[in-house]
């Protein structure tokens, strides 16, 4: 197993709405705090790594945090921008060619659902014109299929997304802190048949920093390091069906989040079984469902009886999703890989306060989907 990169710095600026501050202004309090928890400053930085979708270039950042001359590159991979910047970070600390870098992904999105324009995206108009760049619709799509071949009920949506605003409610940084009733969840208006409005993240703001090293330094920093066993990023296969896949083929092919995931394994030397607590994409209740199986960490179908059992709760036998995944905290795509791995690093050193989990986790795993058809996976240790 691989722990040649440690994250020795953790900032993030909470989750919703800001109306005051910038998405860029956002991020410079999250570096700041990242900063501040490794006791250094900003010239002592020698590479950063960040991305927005809607919020602005990161590399402009430099003009709150300071000129030093710093190479700062722009990062944009859909949700997969905040994996994508730390896997950069972590390939650049291995090569040698830095010692302490930044990670950093923010974003200030508009109300209302994401709006795209499928040209811009290497589809044609008749792909929105027949409701597929509606992301509502496409999940739905999706999710009913599943649930037809693998016998998944609605009282398993509902209960993820009860699940997700329980865990929010503690989480100081989520934006929905209110938790939801199974009931409420239930009786809520439907969107897209099956999944109903409770179900859905929404767009919404936020930013997170980390701040990383070699492994063999970080003793310098802080006496909690968190090591990255493995980071890196997939893109689908032709065949699969994934955001703004144009087709399916008759026969099911491998999905970029199980290629993605069992690379991770691979690089990481560890199997599922290891993991103690996941962070996985949950836009919406079915995307829970469909990546707890492609991430290996149940059979299709199982997922059924284990959130019957309260198997992903806080206290369950494998915590998911424990600060309230995108359901409670929304999605600003710059930011959402990051806020996973800034709720696992908590978790691995213990100090997640009213949702740490008690059973003293070593290994995290944190995997993030979306457009069009990429995924991330990032494993992480004490």
């Amino acid at each position: 197993m691989s722990k040649d990169v440690a994250i020795i710095g953790l900032g993030i600026h909470p989750f919703g709405r800001t109306p005051d501050k910038t998405g860029l202004q956002q991020c410079a309090i999250a570096i700041s705090d990242a900063l501040k928890e490794a006791n250094v400053n900003w010239s002592d930085v020698d590479f950063a790594f960040g991305g927005s979708t809607d919020a602005g270039n990161a590399d402009t950042l430099v003009s709150e945090l300071g000129l030093t001359g710093i190479p700062f590159m722009n990062v944009a991979n859909g949700c997969a921008t905040g994996g994508s910047a730390l896997a950069a970070a972590c390939n650049t600390i291995r090569s040698g060619a830095g010692k302490l870098g930044l990670v950093c992904g923010f974003d200030k999105h508009a109300r209302g659902a994401f709006k795209v324009n499928p040209k811009e995206w290497g589809l044609g108009n008749w792909y929105g014109e027949e409701g597929f760049a509606l992301t509502t619709q496409f999940f739905a799509m999706k999710i009913q299929r599943y649930m037809h071949d693998y016998g998944i009920t609605e009282m398993t949506l509902a209960r993820v997304a009860e699940k997700a605003f329980r865990n929010g409610a503690l989480n100081p940084n989520a934006w929905r802190k209110t938790p939801i009733s199974i009931d409420e969840i239930l009786t809520s208006q439907m969107v897209n048949d099956p999944l109903r409005k409770y179900m859905f993240c929404s767009p919404s703001e936020g930013a997170v920093a980390l701040l990383v090293c070699p492994a063999s330094e970080a003793e310098k920093y802080t006496k909690t390091p968190i090591f990255v066993a493995s980071c890196l990023m997939r893109t689908r296969r032709f065949g699969t069906l994934e955001v703004f896949s144009p087709s399916k083929a008759i026969e099911d092919q491998k999905t970029v989040t199980q290629d993605a995931s069992k690379a991770a394994y691979e690089e990481a030397g560890i199997g599922p079984d290891d993991i103690d607590v996941a962070q996985i994409q949950d836009t919406e209740s079915g995307a829970e469902i469909m990546h707890m199986a492609e991430n290996g960490l149940c059979e299709d179908g199982e997922q059924e009886h284990m959130l019957a059992r309260g198997e992903t709760d806080l206290n369950g036998k494998l915590p998911v999703n424990t600060d309230g995944g995108c359901i409670a905290n929304g999605e600003p795509i710059g930011a959402s890989g990051l806020r996973q791995v800034h709720e696992l690093c908590l978790q691995l050193r213990g100090t997640a306060g009213k949702r740490q989990i008690k059973t003293s986790p070593k290994t995290g795993y944190a995997q993030v989907y979306g457009a069009p058809g990429v995924s991330g996976v990032t494993i992480l240790n004490s």
